[in-house]
């Protein structure tokens, strides 16, 4: 019998040798994130294998997973120990081996296999470790399957029949990338940066945008997993300030940049800009709605207003859906609005057929960038940029809260704006005109000026987001009530950056 799980356990002891330690706070609302070894060791890892059998079992789906790992000087022994649990749970594991996270959602597809547990933590600080899991392709957990997962594991309530069956699979990156490739090469010649932070991008990004005819200046394409520079995160200033110098001093027409595990994609323009990726979306939600003809598009909550007044998209007859920002969310969302892409702001961009199969994949959205450059001759990325209606925004800024915390905040935070909007109270000098609420509280004001307050699904952080379509000032009034509010809660702590 395998010991139920224990939170109290201490690395350098004997206990820690011979009982697994899952602490409940990894289980998150679509991802799974430890420190490791503080918060999972190995043992708990099987643990982990095996509850993830054992929900299987129990709602009927065949025990068969993909499981790949990324670049981090631990992931491999933690995948390891997820194998273990899961074979002992009689799981057909299929081991693909050091791999992207789209490479992963791209296997279950290839090989026919219906579950994933992909071993990552995307772009956290060294030291995180994570599973992203999914049962039915193209879809991976949310809250529900989390908490199922959470309440089998924490209790030990495990079924380990055994005889389970591993496969390596020795050639799925080269498959990947041939199944990326295989497409019309670019008319036009583009020079672009590929940035990688150093993660595990790098050993694939570079190859795939040459496939398709891109000359290409890597940048931080090293695997590195004490990533000297800074973390692979193409939200994070720092790397997107290194492209930006990368694309001057090489007169490139693009910067692309790759998260840790390459679901996510970042844009920086010939000028230097970067270009939030809403924005990137709603440049491409144009270039695709010309060639699809009333296109049903997915924003998350986070998103720019212009998805549902831009007037191109109007023309093409395109219409726009918000919903909660998180990639298992926006990918199950957009795969039940049959949308034919939906956009999150973090750069998850999900392509349904007939352009993708719905997950995320971030070198799928750099060929799409490349493709929207091909196909307006004679303008440049910063030109395509510039032709949207102007809107003044932020970047998305995260003020420390503590994960018991901050949902209770957020919570409150929702009830102040509503009654604001109930009594006709002035917010930023406005009228609050709409409240969404599916996902914190985005609330926007009579000149279609809008905030955002969420909490972070992956990190004990609060989400703050704003835009104006009619000035700088109307955006900088939003973000001054919003953190006036929020500067009453002594949980809120000091923010990752401010406008």
């Amino acid at each position: 019998m395998f010991p139920k799980p224990r939170a109290d356990l201490k690395p350098n002891t004997l206990d820690f040798e011979r009982q697994a330690l899952v602490k409940p706070t990894g289980f998150r609302e679509y991802d799974a994130r430890w420190l490791f070894p503080d918060d999972i060791n190995l043992m708990g890892l099987n643990a982990i294998g095996l509850g993830l059998t054992t929900l299987a079992g129990e709602r009927g789906v065949a025990k068969r997973f993909v499981v790949g790992h990324d670049f981090r000087w631990y992931s491999a022994a933690v995948k390891q120990g997820l194998i273990t649990g899961l074979l002992a749970g009689g799981a057909e594991v299929h081991d693909i081996g050091l791999s992207l996270s789209p490479m992963a959602y791209f296997a279950q597809f290839e090989l026919g296999v219906e579950g994933v547990a992909m071993v990552t933590a995307s772009h956290n600080d060294n030291g995180w470790t994570g599973i992203k899991m999914g049962l039915n392709r193209p879809l991976t957990f949310g809250p529900e399957e989390m908490t199922a997962l959470k309440q089998i594991v924490l209790a030990g309530r495990f079924s380990a029949p055994g005889g389970g069956r591993y496969i390596f699979v020795p050639n799925l990156a080269e498959r990947y990338m041939k199944a990326l490739a295989d497409r019309p090469k670019l008319k036009r010649k583009l020079r672009v940066v590929c940035a990688c932070g150093n993660g595990t991008a790098g050993a694939f990004a570079p190859k795939a945008l040459e496939a398709i005819g891109c000359e290409v200046i890597p940048l931080d394409c090293e695997l590195d997993h004490s990533f000297p520079r800074y973390n692979p995160n193409p939200e994070d200033m720092k790397m997107l300030h290194a492209i930006s110098e990368a694309v001057l001093a090489n007169k490139a027409d693009a910067g692309l940049g790759f998260d840790g595990d390459g679901d996510r994609c970042g844009v920086v323009d010939n000028e230097g800009h970067e270009i939030f990726a809403d924005k990137v979306g709603v440049m491409l939600a144009r270039d695709l709605s010309a060639r699809h003809p009333n296109a049903v598009f997915v924003a998350d909550v986070k998103s720019t207003g212009l998805f549902l007044t831009d007037p191109v998209l109007r023309a093409n007859g395109a219409r726009a859906l918000y919903w909660k920002t998180g990639h298992s969310y926006m990918k199950r969302y957009s795969y039940e609005q049959k949308a034919l892409a939906g956009f999150e702001k973090s750069g998850h961009f999900f392509f349904q057929p007939p352009l993708g199969h719905g997950y995320d994949d971030g070198l799928l959205t750099a060929l799409a960038v490349c493709d929207l450059l091909d196909h307006n001759s004679g303008k440049s990325l910063a030109d395509l940029k510039n032709a949207l209606p102007k809107t003044w925004s932020s970047p998305t800024m995260s003020p420390h809260c503590a994960d018991e915390a901050k949902y209770g905040v957020v919570d409150r935070i929702t009830q102040q704006y509503k009654d604001a909007a109930t009594m006709g109270a002035l917010v930023a000098g406005q009228k609050v005109r709409d409240l969404v609420t599916v996902n914190g509280v985005r609330v926007t004001l009579d000149d279609g000026t809008w905030g955002l307050v969420r909490a972070s699904s992956n990190k004990p952080e609060l989400v703050v987001v704003v835009e104006s379509p009619t000035s700088q000032a109307n955006m900088r009034a939003i973000f001054a009530d919003i953190d006036a509010r929020l500067a009453k809660f002594p949980e809120v702590g000091e923010y990752n950056q401010k406008i």
